[in-house]
């Protein structure tokens, strides 16, 4: 098996673009992971042969690098393990793991279970995350199939040593840290698709999938899974997080898109959340309280999804614009005259510059709307026609077309590429530079000002800003560049991410659109949903995980009492 990290999974949609800026190495994302040695002298090939570990796992023993999360009473408050002010690292406890879980773990996966430094640390700092640890996993396993889960989680309850389940690792606001050490559960060798039902338009599959990975299985049959994040997202780590991504706005999130789950509880215990068909109303909807979780009340197995018929053709449009508050009150005007756009996608000048540096292109650098028109060419057509008017009687503005052209899926030919790549056209400005990336969501009627408002602090900051937003539904990104080792640009940048959150919380919106919560958006959750919501996810939380053994820290802030 092949060290993996999050970038052998991104490159795979990337590789043109990472060898023209020369930023990493391009490296296709495989399903399957090969063995590979690492020429680090203070680690040996990432998969133990166990016959000859007991030195390696005798030094990690002495040097305190095995850890074990503290049994407490879920009903009490805890010290926090992040500082609600700006603490940049996240705090956690550190306790040894028993050697007899270690050799379960190892009767359980077999040669498909690490130790190895270097493995263990790429698990524990998520490449694009700002979040750090103090603690990496100590264990990381790779299951293969969804009873080797129910094994893994039921020897970690037993022991008290927590869990953190691990996708893509494309999450950006700490979901896989491992501030407790503990195991780290990898999911990419359960990756199979399990069963296509063509007739219905669904598909079972294991959450090691990756969303790319999966529309090239689908497209043969003329099908497609709509939702579209970041590349690399797997399945598994989508329904986890609620994740959305530009199409949101036609086909919704990934709450609306998941028919039924498989997970695995605290206990070791299987549970199938719902049965096939397109609609229940039979008892609670377990469906909706695991999709979000974020791994903190079980591991998700097995998700049954709701597919779509590839569309026959796709328009692709732009339009600039004078200020993004002029380009965010055309996105809504759009909305709200109920043309049924696929993509609406928002790019602060500052962010088309970035653009045009990764990719040597010379496109107008002003504030920028793209749509996507998708269904027949009749129709495609039609409703280009019906923005272009809108934008004419408006605000006097052309809408220029990029692209008409036959419709498929993941090709790359959508004219979004670029769009899909902004973060790493941001590194071309600064390639030395970490990213900062937040995003928030309002009521759409309230998107202009938030933009507005927020690119006037970001213009005025020292700091490199760039603004996206899906703006059809009012969510709203920005990266915003640093030097990590520079604490006058942290400091910034989490001032910066501080006043984004706040506003759109005074506009009766959220802290996350879609990022989800991790670590980095815990200290906002009792100004958004209220001390009486929280204690109930505790209580679920208490409820489903006694041992406070999945994905501890993440979520539910520590000092929400119950």
């Amino acid at each position: 098996m092949a060290m993996s990290s999050w970038f052998s999974r991104l490159r795979c949609s990337s590789k043109c673009f990472f060898n023209s800026l020369a930023l990493r190495t391009s490296v296709s994302r495989k399903l399957v992971r090969t063995q590979k040695t690492t020429n680090s002298e203070s680690t040996k090939s990432p998969f133990l042969f166990w016959s000859s570990s007991l030195l390696p796992i005798a030094l990690a023993v002495s040097a305190g690098s095995l850890a074990l999360h503290p049994q407490s009473d879920p009903s009490l408050c805890e010290a926090s393990g992040v500082n609600s002010r700006a603490e940049f690292v996240v705090k956690g406890s550190h306790k040894e793991v028993p050697l007899e879980l270690i050799d379960e773990l190892k009767a359980i996966c077999q040669d498909n279970m690490t130790l190895d430094y270097e493995e263990r640390y790429n698990h524990g700092k998520p490449q694009n995350s700002f979040h750090k640890a103090v603690n990496i996993p100590d264990v990381v396993v790779f299951p293969r199939s969804e009873e080797q889960v129910s094994k893994i989680v039921k020897s970690c309850d037993k022991h008290k040593v927590p869990i953190v389940p691990y996708g893509g690792a494309t999450s950006i606001e700490g979901h896989t840290l491992s501030p407790n050490g503990g195991v780290c559960i990898d999911m990419s060798l359960m990756n199979r698709v399990k069963a296509l039902h063509v007739e219905d338009m669904d598909v079972v599959v294991e959450p090691g999938v990756g969303w790319m990975e999966l529309n090239e299985y689908l497209e043969p049959y003329g099908l497609f899974f709509p939702l579209d994040p970041g590349p690399g997202a797997t399945i598994g780590g989508m329904c986890a997080t609620r994740c959305s991504g530009s199409l949101a706005v036609r086909y919704g999130t990934m709450r609306d898109n998941v028919i039924s789950l498989k997970v695995v509880l605290a206990n070791g215990d299987v549970v199938k959340t719902a049965s096939r068909a397109r609609k229940s109303a039979a008892g609670y909807d377990l469906t909706r309280l695991v999709i979000g979780s974020e791994g903190t009340l079980g591991v998700i197995t097995e998700v049954t999804l709701r597919l779509q018929k590839i569309p026959q053709y796709s328009v692709v449009a732009m339009c600039n614009f004078p200020t993004v508050k002029d380009a965010a009150d055309v996105a809504i005007a759009t909305t709200l005259s109920g043309i049924q756009v696929s993509r609406v996608e928002l790019l602060d000048e500052v962010q088309v510059r970035a653009i045009n540096i990764a990719n040597g292109k010379s496109l107008p650098e002003t504030p920028t709307l793209m749509f996507e028109f998708i269904g027949t060419e009749a129709y495609s057509r039609e409703q280009t026609l019906i923005v272009k008017i809108l934008l004419l009687n408006t605000m006097g503005q052309t809408l220029f077309l990029r692209k008409i052209l036959k419709l498929k899926r993941n090709s790359g030919s959508s004219g979004f590429v670029m769009r899909k790549e902004a973060l790493w056209a941001c590194f071309a400005m600064e390639p030395n530079f970490e990213a900062m990336i937040s995003d928030v969501c309002v009521p759409l009627s309230c998107l202009a000002e938030l933009i507005s408002r927020s690119k006037q602090e970001l213009d005025a900051s020292e700091l490199i800003c760039t603004v996206i937003a899906h703006a059809g539904d009012g969510n709203f990104h920005t990266v915003i560049l640093l030097d990590p080792n520079n604490e006058e640009h942290r400091q910034e940048a989490q001032r910066l991410n501080h006043f984004m959150v706040h506003t759109a919380l005074s506009m009766e919106g959220t802290c996350t659109g879609e990022h989800g919560v991790g670590t980095g958006k815990m200290k906002y959750l009792e100004q958004e949903l209220g001390m009486e919501a929280l204690k109930t996810m505790k209580r679920i939380k208490a409820a489903l995980d006694p041992n406070n053994t999945m994905n501890p820290g993440k979520l539910i802030p520590s000092h929400v009492c119950f």
